[in-house]
This record gives C-alpha cells, sequence and structure tokens, in this order.
C-alpha cells in the first residue's frame, strides 16, 4: 500500500474507514471536497487546509508529523479529481 511508504499508519487509514460509513460524516466531507481540483491538490497550503478540516469532521487529533505526511502523500500522488482513472486507483488502495 502506497500511503505506508509516506508512514501513514495503517490503523488511522482503518479508522477513518470506519468513521465515514457514517453518512452524516461521509456528507460532510463531500461539502469540504467540492469543487477541489488538481491544482488545489498540489498546492500545500490548500491541502493543509482540507487536511484540518477534515479532522475536524472526524474528530481526529493528528500530530505536526501526521499532518506532513498526510499532505506529502497527496502531494505525490497527483490526484486529478475530475479523471476517473485516479479515482478508481485510490479508491482501489483504500478500500
Amino acid at each position: 500500500m502506497s500511503y505506508t511508504k509516506y508512514g501513514i499508519r495503517p490503523e488511522f487509514i482503518e479508522r477513518v474507514k470506519v468513521k465515514m460509513k457514517n453518512p452524516v460524516t461521509k456528507d460532510r466531507i463531500k461539502k469540504v471536497v467540492e469543487g477541489v481540483n488538481k491544482y488545489d491538490l498540489q498546492d500545500r497550503v490548500k491541502v493543509r487546509r482540507l487536511i484540518r478540516t477534515a479532522a475536524g469532521i472526524l474528530h481526529e487529533n493528528m500530530t505536526e508529523a501526521q499532518e506532513e505526511q498526510l499532505i506529502a502523500f497527496v502531494i505525490g500522488q497527483k490526484i486529478d479529481p475530475n479523471n476517473t482513472l485516479h479515482l478508481l486507483k485510490l479508491w482501489a488502495m483504500f478500500r
């Protein structure tokens, strides 16, 4: 799993996946990422803001190191939210 290469712990991912199964939480996260484009996901400041907002919604306390790992992961993936292949790749990584 490529997220482990960035130092992101599998336990953290499992916790978030369980929390995302709640429809209310899922809708709130969808609203946060609505309108995000590939250029936003390559901007460290915008990615940090998205991660902090999502962590607040999910009630996850994150250290600065964990934040930096997630930022590096998102930027490293070069995600284009309008490209179906990119989204399928991410889905396969976290299913």
